[in-house]
């Protein structure tokens, strides 16, 4: 029994070292992006009937002076605002006949009677406050941490590999990649490791002058800082303390957010880059993991420090914004794709029109959800 209760509660065990760290991780990334929603739906005059971190049953809550109805639910995958006038958690346009059901007084504030700019930023406003999240945790990390950095020199060349094939030398520095001004080992790697199969173009700095060489980096399986393993695009050069010159670069905290911004600057382009290779196959599919895969990752960050736990937040936050504006019902996107259409046309989308959407768009999302889960459990 005693065995089977550290097995459990322990740090190591999956409560506290599992269990925990995910429920943190998911729940201030879904708590910032629905109080994006319900901040700006505040701001525009939209009432809000609940505001719901987890879906089913409710575990408790309370109502405010506003008549919101604040609530934690039994199924912790997500949350939704759900404002006056919406039909179901995913706001999506109500019938003729349900709008005609409110009373002038709600009709007033309803989300789905307000101008389409309204209704626009208020959706916008979740995906948007998640990359405003990570930035904050970067910044707070750059001001607090420092950023260590290295030369961008090449100290060894792998044997047999592009780098070695495009005739790059030990000693070479890097200047740009694909007209990308670099500054650091770490820029290079970045603009490398989402390119596999991809020819790039480097600009090398050699005994003062600048020679150009191609390579096409090739995928590699390495560790992650969290131990996972992950296939990665090298070129096959390494850094080492003689070459790269390490050191810890200090911000203070107006340059921290700037560093900060472009951090996620470039997370949300990886990203992107990421999903577009993927849809057509040119990614590991096993790069994309659902709940359970976050789950572990939040233990083995929970491990290594609460700076790791935040960090993982920043960007799991990051990865959700992305995820909602994808232009597919019911997703953030999708409803910016309505609004966008109905400022053109100058008019509703129509009902019909909507529903097939978002049949579709259900549809799609049930299938993305199923192949990260099959990742999770069987796949990977």
């Amino acid at each position: 029994m005693n065995e089977i209760l550290h097995a459990v509660f322990s740090t190591e065990g999956f409560f506290l070292g599992t269990l925990v760290p995910f429920l943190f991780v998911l729940t201030v990334v879904v708590f910032v992006h629905e109080m994006g929603h319900y901040l700006v739906g505040r701001w525009c005059g939209i009432g809000v009937k609940a505001f719901s971190i987890g879906f089913g049953p409710e575990l408790f809550g309370f109502n405010d002076s506003h008549g919101t109805r604040w609530k934690l639910c039994a199924i912790p995958l997500g949350g939704y605002v759900k404002f006056v006038g919406d039909m179901n958690a995913t706001s999506s346009q109500p019938s003729s006949e349900e709008l005609e059901s409110l009373t002038n007084a709600e009709r007033k504030i309803a989300f789905h009677t307000q101008p389409v700019w309204k209704r626009a930023a208020t959706v916008v406003a979740g995906p948007l406050f998640n990359f405003l999240l990570t930035i904050a945790v970067f910044a707070v990390l750059f001001s607090v941490y420092g950023r260590p950095v290295m030369e961008p020199t090449v100290a060894e060349v792998t044997a047999g590999s592009p780098a070695a094939r495009a005739g790059i030398l030990p000693g070479d520095r890097f200047v740009s990649v694909n007209g990308s001004k670099v500054q650091t080992f770490s820029d290079v790697q970045r603009l490398v490791s989402g390119r596999g199969g991809d020819a790039i173009t480097f600009v090398m700095l050699r005994e003062g002058k600048e020679i150009t060489a191609t390579a096409t980096p090739e995928l590699m399986e390495q560790q992650d800082g969290l131990g996972n393993k992950v296939k990665v695009a090298v070129i096959g050069v390494v850094n080492n303390q003689e070459f790269g010159q390490p050191r810890l670069v200090s911000y203070n905290p107006i340059e921290a957010v700037g560093a900060a911004v472009e951090e996620t600057g470039y997370i949300i382009q990886r990203t992107g880059q990421f999903l577009q290779r993927f849809v057509v196959g040119r990614e590991d599919k096993c790069q994309l993991g659902g709940p359970i895969k976050i789950a572990k990752m939040s233990g083995q960050a929970a491990k290594l420090g609460f700076d790791w736990l935040v960090q993982l937040v920043a960007l799991l936050s990051v990865g959700i914004g992305i995820l909602n504006l994808l232009p597919i019902p019911p997703l953030d996107g999708g409803h910016l794709l309505f609004y966008g259409v109905e400022a053109v046309i100058r008019r509703p989308v129509s009902e019909r029109m909507m529903e097939m959407g978002y049949r579709a768009g259900f549809m799609l999302v049930l299938g993305f959800m199923g192949f990260v889960f099959w990742n999770d459990l069987f796949g990977c």
